[in-house]
């Protein structure tokens, strides 16, 4: 099973830990595109800090946010697993699992990100802000920039298992599954039961505890299918509907009555 998920826009800080080896990273065939991103954004918040500011989308409230991308190369790195925080990783909270689940969440889980393209959560990475909506000067939209290289790595990275979808749509624009990938893939909303609407911090806190839900059980869902009767035994309700034509993906929706 592969689990995509979205990064999160706040971040636990560096801390310091030996800087970030680039090499060392998941994914070797995203390296390239990784030292590419990394230059212009470094260079670009070495720069103009306004114009930097601009380009990112930070508000005067995160102005700090562009020093720190200016000193990425030199930063402490960390596990992505605890660089990443907010709603959804704190509904996972990684670090409480038992050592099994760990290991299956180091096997499973891939984070998409517009500088790095995609990590293991166990990949040390400093903290950062950049997000896959975001034009660098050079380079531009990093959800396009990211689509070739990832068209190349993630089939592989996929292996011929389970590919449950849980990323956002900006994250999910740098790579599509096709062919018989996307076939086994499925995508998830989560909606209010009583007003079938998406609300974004109760679908965030949903989908971290339903990964959280399958990395604790164990359950190892060969495909779409057996990913809806997993989640059913696990206690979600769920609404799946399979694709009408091949090489399209399952749609789920899990449906929950409490926002919390």
């Amino acid at each position: 099973m592969l689990v995509l998920l979205p990064p999160s826009e706040g971040k636990a800080a560096s801390g310091r830990g030996a800087p970030l080896k680039p090499e060392s990273l998941s994914l070797p065939g995203l390296t390239p595109g990784r030292e590419t991103v990394l230059g212009e954004l470094v260079e670009l918040c070495s720069g103009d800090e306004e114009k930097a500011r601009e380009v990112l989308g930070l508000s005067e409230g995160l102005r700090g946010e562009v020093a720190k991308n200016a000193e990425l190369r030199t930063a402490g790195a960390r596990p992505a697993g605890e660089i990443y925080t907010g709603v959804l990783y704190d509904a996972l909270d990684l670090a409480s699992l038992d050592a099994a689940a760990k290991r299956r969440a180091a096997r499973a889980l891939l984070v998409f990100s517009g500088l790095w393209g995609a990590v293991r959560v166990t990949d040390r990475i400093p903290s950062y802000r950049c997000s896959m909506g975001v034009k660098l000067p050079a380079l531009g939209a990093l959800g396009a920039y990211w689509r070739a290289p990832m068209a190349e790595v993630l089939p592989a990275a996929a292996g011929d298992g389970l590919v449950l979808d849980l990323r956002s749509a900006a994250y999910a624009a740098a790579w599509k599954p096709q062919g018989e990938v996307a076939g086994r893939t499925a995508t998830v909303r989560v909606l209010h039961a009583p007003t079938r609407k998406v609300v974004s911090h109760f679908n965030k806190a949903t989908k971290g505890r339903i990964v959280r839900s399958l990395l604790a059980s164990g359950s190892a869902p060969a495909g779409p299918a057996e990913l809806v009767e997993a989640l059913r035994d696990l206690g979600y309700e769920v609404e799946a509907q399979a694709p009408a034509r091949a090489g399209k993906p399952w749609a789920l929706d899990v449906l929950v009555a409490e926002i919390h």
